[in-house]
């Protein structure tokens, strides 16, 4: 098959032919059929990740058709439409026993603890408990760009941030997982407030669903401005980019007994944020984390999707190409595009 390779972090992957998979006993292989380039995969190839062992294939937003398929697994059958979370359960844990399989004690990552998507095909484990069917009216370049930040703003907006039809909502960082929260918020009934470095991606942050925008680059006091416009503060914050700056304006955006949730990953030198704590506990507010959506709750977010409620193809950008895939990844700390950049080309 055809992959993407990096043998060391930071050097330029290659475009190579490696063997195909086989599926293990309780997996399916998938052909790829498109993939997203997220920025979840720069941070492995800059050595962010420890489960990373190289050489490796990075990709996990993916979406395809079975090819070959396990012999213990009994819910699936070649030829079958599907997708996967970007977080795997393993089945047998304490918490994928209670429905958390997000956060899986022996949990597996497509693209991080084995080879990912940036490839024909890709090997899914335990997949009688992690793939999701697709229905037939979602294409495959739409159900790739749901990867890991259409489904994790679902579970941040839905799930953990709790959010309700009247609400603010701050999205801190308009990128994948941003416009995502945006767009999930906005038809949850919630009136969002956008920020951005972007006016590009500010732009399309009102096209889907936002009621005001900030361009951080020219207001200096961020969170002041997010309080000004919702008379009092958010309801619910998102840091959907992972920095200091953003998950700290974040926090200092809510209103009392407000809601933080911290989507973006803190990686690197923005791994210990100055969080603050005096705010935290004198109004109340509550910081939570969001990572990745259990494939059971998934058809909740489908059946929005299907009922025009959602419309996460207004979130794709660019369609490229496998190979094209490679600068896509190793650029992606300049923030040059805006929407999901999704290979289609294989």
């Amino acid at each position: 098959m055809k992959a993407v390779l990096y043998e060391e972090f930071r050097a330029p992957p290659k475009l190579v032919t490696l063997p195909d998979p086989a599926p293990e006993a309780h997996g399916v292989v998938i052909k790829v059929e498109a993939t997203g380039v997220c920025r979840s995969d720069w941070h492995g190839w800059v050595g962010h990740d420890p489960d990373i062992t190289l050489p490796h294939v990075p990709g996990h937003e993916l979406a395809g058709t079975i090819a070959a398929v396990g012999r213990e697994v009994t819910r699936w059958k070649i030829g079958q439409r599907v997708t996967v979370p970007f977080v795997g359960g393993c089945g047998s844990c304490p918490e994928c026993h209670a429905g958390h399989q997000q956060v899986c004690d022996h949990q597996f990552q497509p693209g991080f603890t084995h080879w990912g998507s940036f490839a024909e095909f890709v090997s899914i484990h335990r997949a009688d408990l992690n793939l999701v069917e697709l229905p037939e009216s979602l294409d495959f370049t739409t159900a790739a760009s749901l990867g890991c930040r259409f489904v994790t703003s679902f579970r941040a907006v839905v799930d953990q941030g709790r959010v309700s039809a009247g609400e603010w909502v701050a999205v801190h960082g308009c990128g994948g997982v941003g416009l995502s929260a945006v767009m999930i918020a906005a038809a949850s009934g919630a009136q969002v407030v956008a920020i951005d470095i972007s006016d590009r991606a500010l732009k399309l942050a009102r096209e889907v669903g936002a009621t005001a925008v900030i361009n951080a680059k020219h207001v200096a006091d961020v969170a002041g401005a997010v309080r000004d416009i919702t008379q009092g503060g958010a309801h619910l914050s998102l840091d959907a980019l992972g920095s200091v700056a953003t998950c700290v304006n974040s926090i200092n955006s809510l209103r009392k007994r407000g809601r933080h949730v911290q989507v973006g990953l803190m990686a690197g030198d923005h791994s210990l944020p100055p969080i603050p704590m005096g705010r935290v506990i004198g109004h109340e507010l509550e910081i939570l984390g969001s990572h990745g959506m259990q494939a059971h709750r998934y058809g909740a977010m489908l059946a929005m999707i299907e009922a025009g409620r959602l419309k996460p193809d207004q979130l794709v950008g660019q369609r490229i190409s496998l190979e094209q895939s490679i600068a896509a990844l190793t650029g992606m700390d300049r923030f040059e595009g805006a929407g999901v950049t999704v290979v289609t080309e294989f």
